[in-house]
C-alpha cells in the first residue's frame, strides 16, 4: 500500500473520530436520555386494548437486523449526521419481537414459505404460497385440499377494504400469498407452468389475482407482462421483447379486471396515479407500473415511476373511505434483490424508502385505531464491521487494512455472493475500484452468482391496538393471528361481541389459547 493510501486512512481516522456530537461527552446527556426512555416505557404499562379498525403490515423483503441497523446509519448520513444516533420510523414503535423464519422443510427460508406464515398463519414448504406443508413444490396434484386463506381474505370477508402495494411484481412471492394458492412461486403466468400442471387444473398466480379475491380495492406494483397474451407489446416498452406479454391462454387479464369492476382502470404511469394521492372519490383497482419488478429507487424515473411512498399514500387514501376499516400489505421488495446482487447501496436505499413510507402511513392514520406491524420475511448473509469509527460512511472502508494480506476492505461484506473476486490469485484490492458507486458488489467470502438468504430471526416492530401481543420470540406464523385478533377478523371474534371499534376491551385468555393451539404443519 503506498504512502498516499496510508495518509488517506490517517486523515479518515482523525476526521471521523471527532464526528460525534459534543453533547455526548457529558454523562448527564446519557442519563437524561435513559430516564426519558424509562418514563416512556412505564407509560406503556397502560395497554392499548382497543379494536383495530385498520391494520397495515410493512414487509421489508430480506430486511434482517443487520440491514435495519445499516439502514438507520445510512438514513442519518443522508441527513448529514454521523448516523448511528438516528431513529428510523420503525425504531419509534413501542413493541418489538423476534420471529423465527424457518420453513417446514428449510432451515434457511425463502420468501414464499415465509409469506404463507406471516399472512396465512401456518408454516409451509419453501417455494409454495397459500398452501400448507402437505403441498409439495411443483406438484400440482398436492394443491387441492391444502389451500390456506390469508388475513387479507379474512379482512375482506369482514367487510373491510384491502390492498397490496409492492416494489416487485404483484405476483411475486410476498404479495401472491395474500390471494393465491400455488405450489410453485414461479408460476407467474401459464407460460412458466409445466404442461401437466396446466392440464391438472392448476392456475397461474396472475390468473388467481384476478379471480380468487376479485374485490381487492388496491393492487399496485409491477408484473403487467404476465397479464397479457404472449407477444403483446408492452405499453411503455413496445420495442423490448422481454417486456412482451407472456400468457399462452390468450387472456388479457387487465380487461377481465376492468369488466369485473367497470368504474375502474388499470394505471401504468405515475402521472395517472398521483391524482389519487388526494382524497378523490374515484377508486383505483390496479396500478401495474412495470412489465416485471419496479425499478430500483436509485434508478427510478421520477416522472413516470411512482415511489413506494407515493403508492402507499394513494392506497391509504382509497382504503380509508371504508367506515369498517382496511387491511393493507406494503412490501419493500427490492431490498432483497439488492442483497442478492451483492449491491448493498441499492438494498439500503430501498430500505430507507420503506421507512419513509412507514412514516407517511403513520401521519395518515392514528395509533388509536390502526395496528401497524413492520417486519421481514428473512435475513441475508449481509454484515458490516471492521472496527469502523463513529460516523464512518456505511459504504466506506474499515479503518485499517487486513493484517493478513495488507489490503483494505469495506465495512460492508457478504458471507457469499457475486462480489467474490480474485486478481492474480489474491483478493482484489478495493482501493483500485470505486466502491462507493451504487452498482458496486461488496466482497464476499464464497463465490456465488446470487447471494443467499440468512437463517437468523428477524425483528417485528408493532404499534397501535394490541401491539403488545407481539413480544418475545415467536414463530413467524403467529403474526397474522395477532393482527386478526386485534382487528376482529377471521376466527378471533369472541372478544369482539361486547366491544366496538374505539372502545377498550380487556385482553382475553382466548388469544393465549389460540397461540398455543397454532400447530406447525410438519
Amino acid at each position: 500500500m503506498d504512502l498516499r493510501w496510508w495518509t488517506l486512512l490517517l486523515l479518515l481516522k482523525l476526521t471521523v473520530a471527532q464526528s460525534f456530537p459534543e453533547q455526548e461527552k457529558d454523562p448527564e446527556y446519557w442519563r437524561t436520555q435513559a430516564q426519558d426512555t424509562l418514563k416512556q416505557a412505564l407509560r406503556l404499562q397502560q395497554l392499548n386494548t382497543k379494536i383495530a379498525k385498520n391494520v397495515i403490515m410493512f414487509l421489508g423483503d430480506g430486511m434482517g437486523v443487520s440491514t435495519v441497523t445499516a439502514t438507520r446509519i445510512f438514513k442519518g448520513q443522508l441527513a448529514g449526521k454521523p448516523g448511528e444516533e438516528t431513529m428510523l420510523e420503525m425504531d419509534k414503535f413501542p413493541y418489538v419481537a423476534l420471529a423465527k423464519t424457518y420453513n417446514t422443510n428449510a432451515q434457511v427460508p425463502d420468501s414464499a414459505g415465509t409469506a404463507t406464515a406471516y399472512l396465512c398463519g401456518v408454516k409451509a414448504n419453501e417455494g409454495t404460497v397459500g398452501v400448507n406443508a402437505a403441498a409439495m413444490r411443483g406438484q400440482c396434484n398436492t394443491t387441492k385440499g391444502n389451500e390456506v386463506e390469508s388475513i387479507l381474505k379474512w379482512a375482506k370477508q369482514a367487510g373491510k377494504s384491502v390492498g397490496v402495494v409492492t416494489t416487485t411484481r404483484v405476483n411475486h412471492a410476498t404479495p401472491s400469498a395474500a390471494y393465491a394458492h400455488c405450489v410453485n412461486r414461479d408460476w407467474y403466468s401459464d407460460k412458466e407452468m409445466p404442461t401437466d400442471a396446466v392440464e391438472g387444473g392448476c392456475k397461474d398466480i396472475a390468473w388467481q389475482l384476478i379471480h380468487n379475491i376479485p374485490d381487492i380495492e388496491v393492487i399496485m406494483g409491477g408484473g403487467r407482462k404476465y397479464m397479457f397474451p404472449k407477444n403483446t407489446p408492452d405499453l411503455e416498452y413496445p420495442k423490448d421483447e422481454k417486456a412482451n406479454g407472456t400468457r399462452l391462454d390468450g387472456l388479457n387479464l387487465t380487461q377481465v379486471w376492468r369488466e369485473k369492476k367497470p368504474p375502474n382502470k388499470v394505471q401504468c404511469q405515475r402521472t395517472t396515479l398521483l391524482p389519487h394521492a388526494t382524497n378523490s372519490l374515484e377508486i383505483l383497482s390496479a396500478g401495474l407500473f412495470e412489465p416485471g419488478d419496479l425499478v430500483y429507487e436509485l434508478d427510478r424515473n421520477k416522472t413516470s415511476d411512482p415511489s413506494l411512498s407515493e403508492m402507499t399514500t394513494v392506497a391509504i387514501n382509497i382504503l380509508k373511505k371504508n367506515p369498517k376499516g382496511f387491511f393493507l400489505l406494503v412490501e419493500g421488495g427490492r431490498i432483497d434483490h439488492g442483497h442478492h446482487d451483492g449491491k448493498a447501496q441499492q438494498a439500503l436505499y430501498e430500505a430507507v424508502q420503506m421507512d419513509v413510507a412507514i412514516g407517511l402511513a403513520g401521519d395518515m392514520t392514528s395509533m388509536d385505531d390502526t395496528l401497524t406491524v413492520v417486519t421481514a420475511d428473512h435475513s441475508h448473509v449481509f454484515t458490516f464491521g471492521g472496527y469502523t469509527y463513529r460516523g464512518n460512511s456505511i459504504f466506506g472502508l474499515a479503518p485499517a487494512p487486513s493484517d493478513i494480506d495488507q489490503k483494505p476492505y469495506t465495512s460492508i461484506l457478504y458471507g457469499n455472493g457475486p462480489g467474490y473476486r480474485m486478481v492474480d490469485g489474491n483478493r482484489e484490492n478495493v482501493s483500485t475500484v470505486d466502491y462507493t458507486k451504487p452498482s458496486y458488489q461488496a466482497q464476499s467470502a464464497v463465490p456465488l452468482s446470487q447471494e443467499t438468504h440468512g437463517g437468523e430471526d428477524v425483528a417485528v416492530f408493532a404499534k397501535g391496538p394490541m401491539a403488545h401481543l407481539l413480544h418475545g420470540v415467536h414463530e413467524q406464523n403467529y403474526i397474522p393471528h395477532v393482527m386478526a385478533y386485534a382487528s376482529c377478523v377471521g376466527q378471533n371474534l369472541n372478544h369482539c361481541k361486547s366491544a366496538s371499534s374505539g372502545k377498550s376491551t380487556e385482553v382475553s385468555v382466548t388469544l393465549l389459547s389460540i397461540a398455543l393451539a397454532v400447530r406447525l404443519v410438519l
